[in-house]
């Protein structure tokens, strides 16, 4: 038995298997899952669990090189959008689309792990980095 870190076995492989450059999504409730790319659905009801702790929990294992967000994030949901942001270094390159071209990023995707997330727009793409 694991004494920490993501329990999830579905989850936890996906990660695993992440190479320089693939992507993953990690979503709110609501976004279209395409597919033909693998689902981790950890939602169970509404806002739980909450988008922000498995963020911070994949970002505990996983090299990020750079974002992707939906534009709209920084207008309808600032405070979610703020919060996002200072997960990362100050450094960290953001890419920002429109949320049907985010939509169809995601068919690009290894995989998209679903939160039961009810706050608008705050779906992230993460583009997996080179740990040396």
């Amino acid at each position: 038995m694991l004494k920490g870190g993501i329990l999830n076995p579905q989850m936890a492989n996906l990660l695993a298997e992440l190479g320089h450059k693939d992507t993953i999504v990690v979503s709110d409730a609501g976004l279209p899952m395409p597919l033909e790319v693998e689902r981790v659905d950890l939602a169970w009801k509404p806002n739980e669990p909450r988008y922000l702790d498995v963020l911070k929990e994949v970002l505990k294992s996983l090299v990020v090189e750079k974002i992707i967000l939906a534009e709209e994030l920084k207008t309808v949901s600032p405070d979610m959008h703020k919060e996002i942001i200072d997960l990362f270094p100050k450094d960290m390159e953001i890419e920002y689309v429109p949320h049907v071209m985010f939509k169809e990023k995601t068919k690009e995707a290894r995989g998209i792990i679903r939160t039961g997330e009810f706050t608008p727009y705050p779906s992230i793409i993460l583009v997996s980095g080179c740990a040396y």
